[in-house]
């Protein structure tokens, strides 16, 4: 039985990318060539459908369950010319789960300003990120809904999620622990992009707030807030150098900010960590390739998306009370946080 990892193989193209031609997906660039390509080694190796695979074995399985993914957030948008890392992996987990489970997820569905309907009719929604409450009244008429990354109601949605406030904890215990007492923030904003791109509370940033203000330490000079890209890191701790009082160390909410951050004080030669530490979070694969490896928290952000597609599944399998996953974080312990010089 062909799958979609031996048809990505044969088109050399990525398993994401087989996936989101197979699904239809109408955001994904690709040349007409590589789509064709792909359709035609699929039908050449044979690959069928669940509802071809499974016949009709059980009531479940008698036809092709109608699957939604929703991403309602700035997964979409180009960031620095690229995706956002954090969600794109997550979006990977789900669509490399749907393949293993044989579900075809047949609607991708990009939410915006002006549309935040939903296909009722959908036997299962995938909701990757935020909404807003009018968008998640329009929701709660479908009747299987995971959330990842966002638990909007507990009672009755699954939800997968991270434990933004201990990761944050960890993260400055650690730089506690290497003796910093001054520690800076450099974070983006968090908005609701369904809701007028209204600010939301940053659990990262009132975690660190509370910890460093319950140490008497917390200086509102040393918080930078912008957007979540490398350019803004880089853009933003330029400006902050030409102020000068720098702090011991920084925690950075995401790692491309980060990295971006650390190029702009590689310029200014300032160097990281034995002039200033450094601790990001999400841990992309670039971060272990900086110029000086990133400490960071490891979010599993695939796992994330592979449980979502596993909770939807056992949902519209008959289960009746929902559940909250919280996924853990660990700690990558590099050279930018100065524990290993």
């Amino acid at each position: 039985m062909a799958t979609i990892k031996e048809i990505a193989a044969k088109a050399n193209v990525a398993s994401s990318t087989v996936s989101r031609v197979l699904n239809n997906d109408p955001s994904l660039s690709v040349t007409d060539e590589t789509r064709a390509r792909i359709l035609d080694i699929a039908k050449e190796l044979g690959y069928t459908t669940l509802k071809e695979r499974k016949g009709t074995q059980s009531s479940f399985h008698e036809k092709q369950p109608r699957v939604g993914i929703s991403f309602v957030h700035t997964l979409e948008e180009k960031i620095d010319g690229v995706e956002d890392p954090y969600f794109t992996a997550i979006r990977k987990g789900v669509e490399n789960e749907c393949s293993n489970q044989g579900i075809y997820a047949n609607k991708m569905i990009r939410m915006s300003d002006d549309d935040k309907t939903f296909d009722h009719e959908l036997d299962g929604l995938i909701v990757v990120g935020g909404t807003s409450m009018e968008v998640l009244e329009s929701i709660r008429k479908i009747k299987n809904v995971v959330f990842i990354n966002h638990c909007p109601d507990e009672e009755n949605f699954d939800c997968v999620v991270i434990d933004f406030e201990k990761a944050t904890e960890n993260a400055l215990t650690h730089l506690f622990n290497q003796g910093y007492k001054k520690i800076g923030y450099l974070g983006g904003t968090e908005r609701d992009y369904l809701s007028d791109h209204k600010v939301v509370v940053n659990k990262r940033f009132s975690t660190y707030k509370k910890i460093l203000e319950s140490k008497g330490t917390f200086c509102e000079e040393y918080v930078i807030i912008g957007e979540y890209t490398m350019t803004q890191g880089y853009d933003l701790m330029k400006e902050f150098i030409k102020k000068g009082n720098l702090p011991e160390a920084f925690f950075v909410a995401s790692d491309s900010m980060a990295i971006g951050a650390m190029h702009a004080l590689q310029e200014a030669n300032i160097k990281v960590p034995e002039d200033l530490a450094i601790v990001g979070f999400n841990d992309i694969q670039m971060a272990r390739f900086a110029s000086t490896p990133l400490t960071t928290v490891k979010v599993y952000t695939e796992q994330m998306g592979r449980v979502g597609v596993q909770l939807l599944l056992d949902k519209m399998n008959g289960r009746e009370i929902p559940l909250k996953v919280t996924v853990p974080t660990k700690l990558m312990v590099r050279q930018s946080c100065g524990a290993n010089r």
